[in-house]
């Protein structure tokens, strides 16, 4: 054996190394249907968040998943088919904390728990709640962020009738009264997605110094004021 024939065999090997024959190439893993179907979802869920569902193609989802725009299709039936899916999965998330926060606890407890969840829920799941508060579209069976606050407010309706008949007020003024507060606290939720200060505790701590202290000191039959009663 010549010196050059280890020296070209060398040689040969870097280069099979370098381009493998087809047969040795690593086949890439294709996703399964519910992987896939995931992928679409988390990409449509980012799109939706940044620009609404009128602001989003399928085009668009389908060049960023790198398939055709019929796998959308296939999948979901179409745009609203997906959106509908996207926000289902928010409110049952949304609905999952905010009934685990009122489970237990005293009233002002609970108003706690529910200002602090609803805000954590901000935090976690940004993109989430930017979606909900967006108007669905005509004709979508998936609940809104209005119906998930209508169910919220139904649950504290019940513990303000409680309390209103133990301090001696008129229970039947208690579903008012809870969407009165559930409103300040899911309406304190959209301004911090955006301005997150103060922290999450403090904002909670500051919602429930409003809320409580003007429970514990209301009055028995509020007026109106009039000009003459301001001087």
């Amino acid at each position: 054996m010549t010196q050059a024939e280890p020296l070209a065999r060398v040689r040969q090997n870097a280069q099979v190394a370098k381009n493998p024959e087809p047969e040795t190439k690593r086949s890439s893993k294709r996703m399964t249907a519910a992987e896939r179907r995931e992928q679409l979802i988390a990409i449509a869920r980012t799109l939706f968040a940044d620009r609404g569902v009128d602001g989003t193609t399928v085009e668009e989802i389908a060049a960023r998943a790198s398939v055709s725009k019929p796998v959308v299709y296939e999948h979901f039936g179409g745009k609203e088919g997906l959106y509908a899916v996207v926000v289902d999965r928010e409110v049952r998330t949304l609905l999952d904390m905010m009934r685990a926060a009122l489970t237990s606890g005293g009233p002002r407890e609970l108003l706690q728990q529910a200002a602090f969840a609803l805000l954590t829920y901000v935090e976690t799941s940004s993109d989430g709640f930017r979606i909900l508060v967006r108007d669905a579209p005509v004709g979508s069976p998936t609940g809104s962020y209005v119906s998930i606050i209508g169910d919220i407010a139904s649950r504290v309706e019940d513990i303000l009738a409680g309390e209103f008949k133990r301090r001696g007020y008129d229970s039947k003024l208690a579903p008012m009264y809870a969407q009165m507060l559930v409103g300040m606290v899911s309406t304190t939720g959209q301004w911090w997605l955006h301005a997150r200060k103060p922290s999450k505790d403090v904002v909670a701590a500051h919602l429930v110094n409003l809320a409580w202290n003007g429970l514990s000191n209301l009055d028995m039959k509020p007026v109106l004021l009039t000009p003459h009663d301001e001087d």
